[in-house]
């Protein structure tokens, strides 16, 4: 792959991870569509998605056979409370906690199996919390309580999905595509099932499903395919330093599309958060 049709495929793919945020929020902001709903309609449009994608590649569909039921269901966890959390909370504010809170679990994870951190790392990781502390302070970014820690749970979901995609594939599963394609297939029946135990409050319009269309398609099937398409060519730093771009991206959205403030403080825990990812993330062997 050449340095410019790689260039090209990491920055759509990063565009579309920090679309997810904006899409969400917009949906949750201007239409009626609840949380529950929009889970629904995203993960049944990635499923969709990812099958056609398959087949063209590959010429067949057997989503059934790839992917398992457990990375399915931190899928879904992640999914179901990303859209809770954007209830009440910005754009740029449920995705620094997302990514953080993501990063903190890989890492942490790291530490458990034996990784040692160096003295730049362990200040990096502390900077990256402290940073997560103020942002969550009243008067910041006026996330709820709940909402944060609904979107800290998504994070360490999606933490967790990460790091059984790493195991299954050092076990000798099959692509990366292939593979999510059958845990998204396995996450419908789950969205129906909170569906169902939620069906008086749920609440949608042709917006909002849209939105959540646009969002499961786009931003996360087709996204998510580009993103395993580029990869391989990227070593592990640059793929985990290259997303430190999505949280920043996601606040200039809201900023463009949502009419979202940035105030001063918020900049700074911002800062610190992604500096401290950085300086771990950066050290890491």
């Amino acid at each position: 792959m050449t340095p410019w049709r790689l260039t090209g495929w990491v920055s759509v793919a990063m565009l579309a991870f920090a679309g997810n945020s904006l899409l969400c929020r917009m949906a949750l902001k201007h239409t009626s569509i609840d949380p529950t709903s929009f889970t629904l309609g995203r993960l049944v449009s990635g499923a969709i998605m990812l099958l056609v994608v398959v087949r063209l590649k590959r010429g067949v569909v057997t989503p059934a056979n790839n992917g398992n039921w457990w990375s399915a269901a931190a899928l879904f966890a992640y999914a179901a409370g990303f859209s809770f959390a954007y209830v009440s909370m910005t754009a740029a504010t449920g995705a620094l906690l997302l990514f953080g809170a993501v990063q903190a679990t890989m890492i942490g994870f790291g530490l458990i199996q034996g990784e040692r951190l160096r003295l730049s790392q362990v200040a990096g990781f502390a900077l990256a919390l402290v940073g997560l502390v103020v942002l969550m302070l009243p008067g910041l970014a006026t996330p709820s309580m709940l909402g944060s820690m609904s979107m800290l749970g998504a994070g360490v979901a999606w933490g967790a999905y990460s790091l059984r995609g790493k195991l299954l594939q050092s076990r000798g599963a099959s692509n990366p595509t292939l593979m999510t394609a059958g845990n998204f297939a396995r996450t419908v029946p789950m969205a129906l099932v909170l569906s169902l135990l939620l069906w008086p409050h749920l609440a949608w319009d042709s917006a909002g499903l849209a939105y959540a269309v646009v969002s499961g398609a786009l931003a996360s099937g087709l996204g998510y395919a580009i993103w395993y398409q580029a990869l391989p060519a990227l070593k592990a730093t640059q793929a985990a330093t290259v997303q430190l771009s999505v949280p920043v991206i996601a606040a200039l959205g809201g900023v463009v599309f949502l009419g979202e403030r940035l105030t001063l403080p918020m900049l700074l825990a911002s800062a610190a958060i992604l500096g401290g990812i950085t300086l771990v993330i950066l050290e890491k062997k």
